[in-house]
């Protein structure tokens, strides 16, 4: 029996921690799930473990793609189950860690299949986005897939303002000529592992201080000078992200520093209230404190 331990939660909750305290008492390999993570170009504001940390355990997609590839959750899903695959072949154990429940759904449940969409037909969606707007993208899935635009309205409203995933579901019925939604729930595949699900958690005020004080922190070691070095692509799907796009705001003089640094804090915070909402929904996961020692989550693990 192959074990995956799982360790969610919202973000600067102290995921990494824990993750390299279970890899090393289980004496495994971390996989990451944080889709901001992935790429190479941005550190500062993903918050990429540092040295002593990616020393301390070994970790796998951490800053393994550029923000110029192509990359979807599919994708994701497709290498994390051949690496896992690869890790279980010499261990029972495996850490899975990130906050991108999204990410961590597709490789513990599996991920629907889509037909490859040929790229003129993503150019074409992610062009007309920069043009028009988000306004441009709802339109489009209300017209293609009302059915699927009715149900997130009323299910998971936040959604409609994510230009990512809007783009993905426009590109969808426009590469295919069918509904988004008529690729969904089809038979997954299944899983050789089982998961053990941790979920790190504070209070309101805890968790938002913590947040706080992270963005202080990148800002000092760095945060301006990254987005502005990634400022000529702001285009890109990849930087389309909070710590990026208020910053992108003020190059263009929209806003100040000061005022885009407050609205990083601002938007991580709902970044972070949205992610617990996603993992609470989950009643598979057992929740800890994050001050909880390690030795106890460790033990609980051992009892499941």
């Amino acid at each position: 029996m192959k074990t995956l331990i799982t360790v969610v939660g919202p973000t600067a909750i102290g995921k990494t921690a824990l993750s390299i305290k279970l890899a090393q008492h289980f004496n495994c390999e971390i996989v990451s799930c944080d889709s901001r993570q992935f790429f190479s170009e941005m550190r500062i504001g993903t918050a990429v473990p540092d040295g002593n940390e990616l020393a301390a355990a070994p970790h796998h997609f951490i800053q393994n793609k550029s923000i110029f590839e192509h990359y979807t959750v599919g994708d994701y899903e497709k290498e994390a189950i051949a690496k896992l695959d690869e890790l279980f072949g010499t261990n029972d154990f495996a850490v899975l860690v990130g906050g991108s429940g999204l990410y961590v759904d597709a490789v513990l449940k599996g991920f629907d299949n889509f037909p490859a969409i040929d790229a003129s037909v993503r150019e074409s969606v992610s062009k007309n986005y920069n043009e028009r707007g988000i306004g441009w993208l709802q339109q489009q899935l209300q017209e293609f897939d009302s059915a699927y635009y009715a149900k997130i309205q009323a299910e998971n409203p936040q959604t409609l303002m994510n230009p990512q995933r809007l783009m993905r579901f426009v590109e969808v019925c426009l590469g295919t000529g069918k509904s988004y939604s008529s690729f969904l729930d089809q038979k997954k595949n299944e899983r050789r592992f089982t998961p053990i699900l941790i979920g790190l958690d504070a209070s309101r005020d805890v968790m938002y201080d913590r947040i706080n004080r992270r963005v202080d922190l990148m800002v000092n070691a760095g945060l301006v000078e990254e987005a502005r070095q990634l400022y000529p692509n702001r285009q890109l799907n990849a930087l389309q992200t909070v710590g990026y796009r208020e910053l992108f705001d003020y190059f263009e003089g929209k806003t100040s520093l000061e005022t885009a640094i407050d609205e990083i804090k601002k938007n991580t915070r709902r970044f972070a209230k949205r992610q617990l909402t996603w993992f609470k929904r989950n009643e598979n996961v057992r929740w800890f404190d994050f001050k909880t020692d390690s030795e106890t989550i460790i033990q609980s693990i051992r009892c499941q």
